[in-house]
C-alpha cells in the first residue's frame, strides 16, 4: 500500500465516543482525512493545525496578598502603564512589576490606652472597642511609644476573638507580659477582607447590606470577594461586590490609597452599596448595577444608577445634569456589563438587555435582547471582534446583534465536570493574537480554579487543558496577554516557550489525541511498519535540542478504551528532534515501527524545555495484515 497522509479536522471534539468521528472520506485515496482531534493539553490551533501554546513569564519576583479576581490596565496622563490589582484581601496598582497597596481604610482612630497585652509569647490581644473588625482584617498601627514600639507601629492581620478584641502576631518576637502602646494608639482599619471561595458571609453582605447575601435576600450568585473597576480618566473608580464604590487619584501617587467616592468634594447621592460598577466610554457616566435608590439605604439588586456626565460625584437627578436610573425587570439580580461598540450589554441572572445613550430626556435607553438565558458569573462574558461570547450554566452564548447559542463540540465534556458550587470563580479572558476566548472554571471536584476551554472564534474550533488561573486580561497597552496565578504574581502569557510563575523555568507538558480511525476499512487488520512525520519546531528556545513524541496506539476493535490492555494490539513511540537551528531545519525524516490493529489513535506530546512544535501532515506507511488474532 502507499503512504497515507494522515490529516485530522482542526479542534477538539467530544461530543460522542472516541469512535464517532472516525475516518471520512475514501480510505484508499492517497490523504486520509481520520475524523477528529479528541483530547488536548495546551495546545491551540493555527490555520487548522495544532501547535503547543506559549509558555509564561512571571512580571517580577514580587507577590500580592489574597486571591486575585480582577486586572484593568490603564496610562495615565504621567504616561505610568498601570493595572489594578483586586484580591479578596486587598486592592493594588501594579506598575513595574510592584504591587502597591491602595486598600482603602475603613476606620481611623486613637484606641484604648496601652492597648497591647503580651503573654510571653509572639501572640498579642489588642483593646479596641467595637473594633468592627473581621478575622484577616489588616490594621495598621501607629503612635505607640514605649518597650516593643517599632514592632507594634506596622501592619498586621488580625484575629478576632470578640467584638472589643483580636489577637495580632509579632512574627519572632516574643512579647513579654504586660500591656504597652501608650496613650496614643492610633488604629488604620482597612475595608473587611472577602472569602476567597463561596462561603459563610463576612463583611459586606453578612450583615445590612445585602440582606445576608449579595442583594438576593436568600440565594447569591456570588459570595467571594469580586471587584469591578474602570479608569475614569487617569484616575480608577473601584469597588468590591456588595460595598461602596472607591476612588484613586492618580495626582496623588501610586502608594495613595483609595477613598469613599461618597467623601469627595461636592459627592452628592453617591450609592453606598453596589453589585458592580463600569465606566462608559461615551461621554463618561459611571454606573452602579445593583445599588441603593437615592435616598435609601436599601440594595436593589435590579437598579441601575449613574452619574451626571464627566462628574464621577454628582448622582442626583436634576434638569441641569444627566444623572440617572432605570430598573430591569427580568431576573432577580443583575449580574455584570460589557461595553460593545454601539451598546452596553447588560446581564441579569435570566436575561440580557442594551443600553444606550439617547441624551435628555431619558439619557439612557434599554431594549430587552434575550430572554431564559443565563450566565454563570460576573466575569464570565468577554467581547472581541465586535461579539460578545459567554458562558451559561449549561452552554454557552454569543451575541452579535442577536442572541444566539454558540455550537460547541465539548459541551458534554465541559458541563458534566464543572463544580457549579464555585460558578462565581469563572472568568473568561481573550488572547486576541489568536482568536481565542479562554473560560477558566473549576472542575467537579476542585474548588480553585484547574480547567479552561478555549474558543478559537475565527475557526469556528474548540479545545481545552488544565491550568490555574485566578484572572485574565488582554490589553492592548501589553505586550502580552495577563493572568494573575495561585502563587500570589502576574505572568505575562505567550512569552517564551516554558512555565517560569517562580522563576525557575519548568518544561509544559502540551500533548494532543485523535480520535479512533481506521487503519484500513476498520474490518481487517493492518500492518504500520513505518511513519514519516512532519513537525516544525519554529520559534524553539534554549540549549537542549527541542523535541516531541509521536505515539500510535493500535486496536483490535473500535469503541473500546484506549487504555484498556485488553484491546490494544501494542503500541510503538518514536522521538522526533530537530538536529539544526532555524531557519535551517532538519526533521527525522522517518521512524520505523512494528504495530498492527484495525484502528489507531495518534498522540503528539512534547515534555521537554524551551520546545515549541506544530504538526503539518504526517505519512504512515500500512500493509494489509489479514484478520489473524482476536475478532
Amino acid at each position: 500500500m502507499a503512504l497515507k497522509k494522515i490529516i485530522f479536522r482542526p479542534g477538539v471534539n467530544r461530543e460522542n465516543t472516541r469512535y464517532a468521528s472516525e475516518t471520512m472520506g475514501n480510505p484508499n485515496s492517497a490523504t486520509n482525512v481520520a475524523g477528529g482531534w479528541y483530547e488536548s493539553e495546551k495546545v491551540r490551533f493555527r490555520s487548522g493545525s495544532p501547535e503547543k501554546i506559549g509558555g509564561w513569564q512571571r512580571i517580577s519576583s514580587a507577590t500580592y496578598q489574597g486571591v486575585c479576581r480582577s486586572l484593568w490596565n490603564w496610562v495615565t496622563l504621567g504616561f505610568l502603564n498601570l493595572v489594578g490589582v483586586g484580591t479578596n484581601l486587598k486592592f493594588y496598582i501594579e506598575n513595574g512589576g510592584q504591587y502597591n497597596d491602595i486598600t482603602p481604610i475603613r476606620a481611623s482612630s486613637t484606641i484604648n490606652a496601652n492597648p497591647f497585652a503580651g503573654n510571653g509569647t509572639t501572640t498579642v490581644t489588642v483593646t479596641d472597642t467595637a473594633h468592627g473588625g473581621i478575622t484577616g482584617d489588616f490594621v495598621t498601627f501607629s503612635g505607640a511609644t514605649g518597650t516593643y514600639a517599632t514592632t507594634f507601629n506596622a501592619e498586621f492581620q488580625i484575629t478576632v476573638t470578640g467584638a472589643n478584641t483580636y489577637t495580632i502576631s509579632t512574627g519572632s518576637t516574643v512579647i513579654a507580659a504586660g500591656s504597652y502602646g501608650g496613650a496614643s494608639v492610633v488604629a488604620a482599619y482597612q475595608i473587611n477582607v472577602g472569602p476567597a471561595i463561596p462561603g459563610p458571609l463576612v463583611g459586606w453582605g453578612g450583615g445590612t447590606w445585602g440582606q445576608g447575601v449579595w442583594g438576593t435576600g436568600g440565594t447569591s450568585l456570588s459570595a467571594i470577594r469580586l471587584w469591578s473597576q474602570s479608569n475614569f480618566g487617569e484616575d480608577l473608580v473601584f469597588a468590591p461586590r456588595g460595598g461602596p464604590i472607591y476612588y484613586w487619584d492618580a495626582t496623588t501617587g501610586i502608594t495613595s490609597r483609595g477613598v469613599n467616592l461618597a467623601s469627595l468634594s461636592g459627592a452628592s447621592n453617591v450609592p453606598t452599596v453596589q453589585n458592580f460598577i463600569f465606566v462608559s466610554d461615551i461621554n463618561r457616566f459611571i454606573f452602579a448595577f445593583g445599588c441603593n435608590e437615592q435616598g435609601s439605604g436599601v440594595q436593589d439588586a435590579m437598579l441601575i444608577r449613574w452619574s451626571d456626565q464627566e462628574s464621577a460625584v454628582d448622582w442626583t437627578p436634576a434638569a441641569t445634569n444627566q444623572a440617572g436610573s432605570i430598573r430591569f425587570s427580568h431576573g432577580s439580580e443583575l449580574v455584570t456589563c460589557l461595553q460593545t461598540r454601539q451598546e452596553i450589554v447588560v446581564w441579569s441572572d435570566s436575561a440580557i438587555y442594551s443600553l444606550q445613550y439617547v441624551g435628555a430626556p431619558a439619557i439612557w435607553q434599554s431594549q430587552l435582547l434575550g430572554d431564559n438565558i443565563s450566565i454563570q458569573s460576573q466575569n464570565s462574558a468577554a467581547t472581541a471582534s465586535g461579539l460578545v461570547f459567554w458562558m451559561g450554566v449549561d452552554k454557552f452564548y454569543k451575541y452579535d446583534g442577536r442572541v444566539q447559542t454558540l455550537r460547541c463540540d465539548l459541551r458534554q465534556y465541559i458541563f458534566s465536570n464543572i463544580n457549579t458550587a464555585q460558578a462565581a470563580q469563572v472568568f473568561a479572558g481573550t488572547s486576541e493574537g489568536f482568536n481565542e476566548i479562554w473560560w477558566f472554571y473549576c472542575s467537579a471536584n476542585s474548588t480553585a480554579v484547574d480547567k479552561y476551554v478555549v474558543y478559537n472564534y475565527s475557526e469556528d474550533i474548540w479545545y481545552y487543558g488544565t491550568l490555574g488561573r485566578t484572572a485574565w486580561l488582554d490589553s492592548g497597552l501589553r505586550d502580552f496577554p495577563l493572568a494573575a496565578t495561585y502563587s500570589y504574581n502576574l505572568v505575562n502569557h505567550e512569552s517564551g516557550n516554558d512555565n517560569d510563575e517562580t522563576g525557575t523555568p519548568v518544561a509544559i507538558a502540551a500533548s494532543i489525541g485523535s480520535s479512533e480511525f481506521d487503519i484500513d476499512d476498520g474490518h481487517n487488520f493492518g500492518f504500520v511498519w513505518r511513519v514519516i512525520p512532519d513537525v516544525t519546531f519554529r520559534n524553539s528556545t534554549g540549549d537542549l535540542t527541542p523535541q516531541c513524541t509521536m505515539t500510535l496506539l493500535p486496536m483490535r476493535n473500535s469503541g473500546s478504551g484506549f487504555n484498556d490492555p485488553q484491546s490494544a494490539a501494542g503500541s510503538s513511540s518514536a522521538t522526533i528532534s530537530r538536529i539544526a537551528t532555524a531557519p535551517i531545519e532538519e526533521f527525522t525524516g522517518q521512524v520505523y515501527i512494528r504495530v498492527r490493529g484495525r484502528q489507531l489513535i495518534f498522540k503528539v506530546e512534547s515534555t521537554r524545555l524551551g520546545t515549541a512544535w506544530q504538526l503539518g501532515a504526517p505519512r504512515i506507511d500500512i500493509r494489509p495484515d489479514g484478520r489473524r488474532g482476536n475478532t
